[in-house]
């Protein structure tokens, strides 16, 4: 993903995902298998000699955001993480690196206590618990509320903030009540939020808000935390966020 000051990679850590989030094609293929630390690099070594890019400026990220679960496949995604960071490896900095996550919230705790380690994002999605398990039956297992605690007890570093997902469903999850909802949820956390318009595809029973209800959303949530809108990325050839999936055998 090319900007004019940065590039950034988005790669995955299993092939296809277990956990099911009913906005997202790549839960359709269920859980094939998860990728080893030697996969995880050399998604991001291909993508850098493909496009010319020197792997370790410090212009150059990462973001584990592709395929998969990262905390369901943590010892090959620290593993993985530990050799782009090493100055003997890739030589990149921890700060270039984030891993998202649905919220597995014993992994989060093990995540925080790596000596080496990327930032952490959050998938959040809704604003309730009901609207939640719904959307992400994951929280079926893992509570929103004890996923709140576990990002309050989370070992931020002093230069880091804690990043919340927010992928907005048109009348489902995208309502002014649901803006002041996550406020209230992320109260007193270091944190900042970013949205993402849903990314439709085949089988995907929601759609895409208005670019007008996306921005009155982010309008509302600015007014207490650093609020952005994700711009998509590879809509056209269905490789935006959410929409990783293989359509043909």
């Amino acid at each position: 993903m090319p900007e004019a000051d940065r590039d950034t990679v988005c790669i995955s850590s299993q092939v296809g995902c277990p956990v099911d989030c009913k906005f997202c094609m790549t839960a359709l293929m269920g859980l094939e298998r998860s990728l080893t630390a030697g996969e995880i690099v050399g998604q991001v070594l291909f993508v850098a000699r493909d496009n010319g890019i020197a792997v370790e400026n410090k212009q150059f990220n990462i973001v584990m955001m592709g395929m998969g679960e990262p905390l369901l496949n943590l010892s090959n995604v620290l593993k993985a993480t530990r050799i782009l960071c090493d100055p003997k490896g890739v030589g990149m900095s921890e700060r270039r690196i984030t891993v998202s996550t649905a919220g597995i919230i014993p992994r989060i705790a093990e995540l925080g206590k790596a000596h080496v380690r990327p930032k952490l994002a959050i998938s959040l999605n809704a604003s309730t618990e009901e609207m939640r398990q719904q959307l992400m039956p994951i929280t079926r297992k893992w509570h929103l509320k004890d996923l709140i605690e576990a990002c309050r007890a989370y070992p931020l570093r002093t230069w880091e903030k804690l990043t919340f997902e927010y992928v907005l469903l048109g009348s489902v999850n995208d309502s002014d009540a649901d803006a002041r909802r996550v406020v209230k949820l992320l109260a007193n956390l270091n944190c900042k939020v970013n949205l993402i318009a849903l990314n439709p595809g085949p089988e995907i029973p929601f759609e895409t808000p208005a670019p007008e209800r996306v921005a009155v959303f982010q309008s509302i949530v600015r007014r207490s935390l650093p609020c952005f809108i994700r711009k998509p990325r590879g809509l056209d050839i269905y490789a935006a966020c959410g929409q990783l999936k293989r359509n043909s055998a």
